[in-house]
């Protein structure tokens, strides 16, 4: 194999960048050249719109420590359908790209898998900042995001102290706790809400109320974007009409409409902080640095050797590979023990 392709896909994660260098200092070392396919899947849809470029390993040293994706990234439907699955490997192949790494979640990893079986020799790497594939212990742009909303939170807890009030964070994972739980247990929050595990709004106000009548005002509520759906039904609404709130009838649950009955239910000065993006848009730790170079150079390695469809992760520490298949129907486990310790102690 002498000539491969790289392409991010779905979310971007920190590291996502660092990966692609990875991959671009073994393709050298390897005597390949790299292409890379920009926009995802798009991208090798859409030639002339989206792009593939030749990458040197000039162009991509100085993009290890970079933000976002140097290829950008984007979600493809189109890509779902077989026949422009058929299309997308014809115009790979048409580039003269004998095999192609996909840096991404599952969607990327099942369009990777489509490839296979059309002919197109890929690897899986995972990019993904909700942690979120149960195959390994965990995903490329986790650590970064956890490290980004500890440092949020803990400055948050600073001025929640300095005024007695507590705070309702809200960090993202739509179907995953992951984030909100370490970011909470590294922070000493005192609740935390996840999509796991089903709740209450009367419950998370009782344990508020609680811990403002032993002392402690200043409390942090730690929630996943995703944890409404986990939610009991409540009628929220007439709550925050009895307290003269404005609400619409047409209006959903959100963590600001969460923390304003939390207001009203405890009677105390909560504030809500969403952290959003600047969870993706910061730069690797060390942790995801290291792990985008071990993933990068692994998988030009199957890729040299022969080996395809393929997902590289983490496993006791150490990066392993394993078939699509497999990583795609492994089932997950949250740690309920660790989500326990923090909504009791």
């Amino acid at each position: 194999m002498r000539r491969i392709g790289v392409l991010t896909s779905g979310g971007d994660a920190p590291g996502m960048n660092a990966a692609v260098m990875a991959v671009a200092r073994a393709a050298r070392f390897n005597g390949m050249t790299l292409v890379g396919i920009k926009r995802g899947y798009n991208g090798a849809l859409n030639i002339e719109q989206s792009g593939m470029a030749e990458l040197d390993l000039d162009t991509v040293l100085d993009i290890a420590d970079q933000p976002g994706t140097y290829l950008r990234t984007a979600r493809c439907l189109e890509f779902l359908k077989p026949e422009m699955q058929q299309q997308a490997a014809k115009n790979i192949r048409d580039m003269g790209i004998e095999g192609v790494i996909v840096i991404g979640g599952d969607g990327s990893f099942k369009g990777a898998q489509a490839l296979c079986n059309l002919g197109i020799p890929c690897i899986g790497i995972p990019g993904t900042i909700d942690n979120d594939l149960p195959y390994t212990e965990m995903t490329l742009g986790y650590d970064s995001a956890v490290n980004s909303c500890v440092e949020a939170i803990r400055a948050i807890r600073a001025t929640s102290r300095s005024h007695d009030r507590p705070a309702v964070v809200e960090v993202m994972g739509r179907h995953c706790g992951d984030i909100a739980l370490k970011a909470a247990a590294g922070t000493g929050a005192e609740i935390c809400i996840v999509p796991e595990v089903s709740w209450s709004i009367p419950e998370v106000a009782d344990r508020l109320s609680r811990l403002i009548a032993e002392g402690n005002p200043r409390a942090t509520v730690v929630i996943a974007e995703g944890a409404f759906d986990s939610m009991q039904e409540y009628d929220w609404k007439t709550v925050l009409r009895e307290h003269n709130l404005p609400v619409h009838d047409d209006d959903k649950i959100s963590t600001r409409f969460f923390t304003r009955v939390l207001r009203c239910l405890t009677g105390c000065e909560a504030r809500t902080t969403i952290l959003g993006y600047i969870q993706r848009g910061r730069q690797p730790s060390a942790y995801d640095s290291w792990f985008a170079f071990e993933a990068g150079n692994m998988a030009v390695n199957l890729l040299r050797n022969g080996i395809s469809n393929q997902v590289i992760g983490i496993k006791y520490g150490r990066v392993f590979c394993l078939p699509i298949h497999m990583a795609l129907k492994d089932k997950r486990e949250f740690n309920r023990d660790l989500y326990d310790m923090v909504n009791e102690l």
